[in-house]
């Protein structure tokens, strides 16, 4: 989970370097597997919107166009579960990145202003208007099951009606810019950051209460892939085991959705999950006692605190978590750390 201080810090950091930031933390894929885009649910426009109008960009008084309303957020969203989580951030920093290019498709097809929708939803209307481009300007695919806000749903029919001026008003924008995509639009420096950002290897933590490092290394290789020394020596269906973190393998980014849908990471023996979270529990673990216990407060990642229960398995020590704010969020917290087989949480 970001800190509450990243409100504050992105409005000082330029906007490609902050998107640049945002794509590596985006690696951290929480074990979702990838899947085609028919929209969110109602829940991640609201805390996407909540997320973009705390980091947008903020212009000069004499060339504001577009009103946000005067609404502050002094905190993070309370997202349903790590998923949302993720997809909440992703969405938000996709329409800081277009933010001007959404901003001028509003003001050419003449959505904006709008009478009947308040300047305190037009952050809001911003993220869900990315969202539609990026769906072709496509209906959403709404589930019965799925809770209903009505802000979001006011704001989506609203867009809808006019889905053919805003289609219009972005393909003049491309015209105009002879770009073939949005992603041209682009300075070419950002556009180069992304694709390095893209190009990022993947990291994996072994959850040593299921399977062990032998027994990893040959499902791997029953798969298919093939263990090399270095990310260098990457080529295909290849993985190395990582330089500064025993327990932990490095797949290339290529792979990612193949490797998402292999059974080693279905059933919670291989954790996808960014590097930085996994050399943090390991700078905790070396740095204290076989038989001392663990606080995780504020706790952003349950996979981490999953991953520092996994490495003081063979000791006393116990994890105590803090920071689930509701029963339900308690119940599914339990039934992950049950399929993870993590026996020392509390």
């Amino acid at each position: 989970r970001l800190d509450p201080g990243l409100t504050l810090l992105c409005r000082h950091i330029p906007i490609m370097q902050l998107w640049s930031l945002w794509k590596l933390l985006a690696k951290i894929d929480l074990g979702c597997a990838l899947i085609e885009n028919n929209g969110y649910q109602d829940t991640v426009y609201i805390n996407a919107a909540k997320i973009f109008q705390g980091i947008r960009i903020e212009k000069p008084q004499d060339k504001i166009l577009v009103r946000y309303g005067n609404e502050l957020v002094s905190s993070l969203p309370d997202f349903k579960d790590e998923c949302s989580q993720r997809s909440s951030y992703e969405l938000a920093f996709s329409a800081l990145k277009y933010q001007d290019l959404l901003e001028n498709i509003l003001l050419d097809s003449c959505f904006y202003p709008c009478q009947s929708i308040p300047d305190e939803l037009t952050s809001l209307i911003v993220v869900m208007l990315y969202d539609l481009q990026d769906r072709k300007f496509q209906a959403r695919q709404i589930s019965d099951e799925e809770e209903s806000i009505p802000e979001v749903r006011d704001v989506e029919r609203y867009l809808y009606s006019f889905k053919t001026k805003l289609a219009a008003a972005l393909a003049r924008c491309r015209i105009k810019h002879d770009a073939l995509s949005i992603e041209y639009i682009l300075p070419e420096t950002l556009r180069k950051q992304e694709q390095r950002a893209s190009a990022l290897p993947l990291y994996a933590w072994i959850n040593t209460l299921k399977s062990s490092l032998e027994d990893i290394y040959k499902e791997l290789k029953k798969e298919g892939f093939t263990k090399v020394e270095s990310v260098s020596d990457f080529e295909g269906y290849t993985y190395c085991l990582d330089k500064h973190c025993h327990d932990v393998l490095v797949f290339p980014a290529s792979l990612k959705e193949e490797i998402l849908n292999l059974e080693l990471f279905t059933g919670y023996k291989l954790i996808l999950q960014d590097k930085s979270r996994s050399l943090a529990v390991h700078s905790v673990k070396a740095s204290l006692n076989m038989d001392d216990d663990f606080i995780v407060a504020h706790m952003g990642s349950w996979l981490t605190a999953a991953h520092m229960s996994v490495l003081s398995n063979q000791s006393t020590s116990k994890v105590f978590v803090c920071g689930v704010k509701s029963q339900a969020k308690e119940v599914e917290l339990k039934e992950l750390f049950t399929r993870m087989e993590c026996g020392s949480m509390c």
